[in-house]
């Protein structure tokens, strides 16, 4: 696991480092879907991706209109319990998946990728506090909102996690897909 002063720590990263882009210099990702390598499952994976990057920026967008008194309080709640408990699900199941079944198999691909995939387990960890923090900061903005008191404070906390998780979530998985997807373009699609 990578620390917060580790420069390749998901806090601090900035890209993979060129000893991680072995692959991807050679697949640049505006050539992906046209590989004969392209799969459904990657497809499937990529969208997956997307849908979080779509809900993370959907409640970001939702917080910031009850924030500035733009919408209803209570329809707020029901949309973020609904959105919020979507995310962070799908994301832990979404890891379990990966860190259990996609990555030992991807990393024995190529051993010099290795330790990006090591990088990727430790952005998971990282991932997971956070979204434990984001899940404490819904709770309490929801349930000052369903006492009828003053939210806005609980509210623009919770907004300020869900801004944090944008900003690890978009870097880990433009990380990811750039390791994994040169794998699976250089040496096929993955059997499970």
């Amino acid at each position: 696991m990578t620390s917060k002063n580790d420069p390749l720590g998901l806090e601090n990263r900035k890209g993979l480092p060129d000893a991680l882009r072995v692959l991807a210099a050679g697949y640049p990702r505006e050539g992906w879907e046209a590989h004969g390598n392209f799969d459904q499952l990657t497809r499937f994976w990529l969208d997956r991706h997307l849908m979080f990057r779509r809900l993370q920026a959907d409640l970001v967008a939702d917080a910031q209109s009850l924030l500035d008194q733009n919408s209803d309080p209570a329809r707020f709640a029901i949309r973020t319990s609904r959105l919020a408990s979507m995310l962070v699900n799908q994301l832990h199941g979404h890891h379990e998946i990966e860190d259990h079944h996609y990555f030992p198999l991807l990393s024995a691909r190529d051993l010099r990728l290795v330790r990006g995939f090591d990088l990727l387990d430790a952005d998971h960890h990282v991932l997971d506090q956070t979204l434990a923090g984001l899940t404490e900061a819904a709770n309490t903005a929801l349930q000052t909102i369903a006492e009828g008191g003053g939210h806005i404070d609980a509210v623009a906390a919770y907004h300020e996690q869900l801004r944090s998780l944008g900003h690890l979530l978009d870097r880990h998985l433009t990380d990811e897909e750039e390791l994994i997807v040169p794998i699976l373009l250089e040496y096929g699609p993955v059997q499970l």
